[in-house]
């Protein structure tokens, strides 16, 4: 499914609109550059952006924290009230890397392994 950057922009600028706000103090309140808000309210660079550029943003406009990534995907956005899965993502996200640094140190201890055996056998020539 396409990415509809377009809509985002649109859905950004109707509510800065209902709120009164500028840019530059969206860009404030969210934490987010206004060079980035700039980009995506003028859907002018269409490129993947951080999913917490997208709940920054929807939070600090009075939304659910994916209430953008819907609207970027196509899909109905969350109610406010309803409840946030991020964490559960986040959890399945530290999971998978903890996996993964579990491999990584396997490998080392492999390597250091080797390592050894290689020093051990030169100083045998020696």
């Amino acid at each position: 499914m396409s990415e509809d950057w377009s809509a985002v922009a649109q859905a950004i600028n109707e509510r800065v609109r209902e709120l009164g706000w500028r840019q530059r103090e969206l860009a404030e309140r969210s934490q987010v550059s206004q060079a980035i808000v700039r980009e995506i309210q003028h859907n002018t660079v269409e490129r993947r952006r951080s999913a917490r550029t997208l709940e920054a943003l929807s939070t600090t406009l009075g939304w659910h924290p994916q209430h953008l990534a819907a609207i970027l995907e196509g899909t109905t956005p969350p109610s406010p009230d309803e409840p946030d899965d991020s964490g559960g993502r986040l959890w399945s996200r530290l999971d998978a890397l903890e996996q993964r640094l579990t491999e990584i140190t396997e490998r080392l201890d492999e390597m250091r392994t080797d390592l050894s055996t290689v020093v051990q056998h030169v100083r045998e020539k020696r």
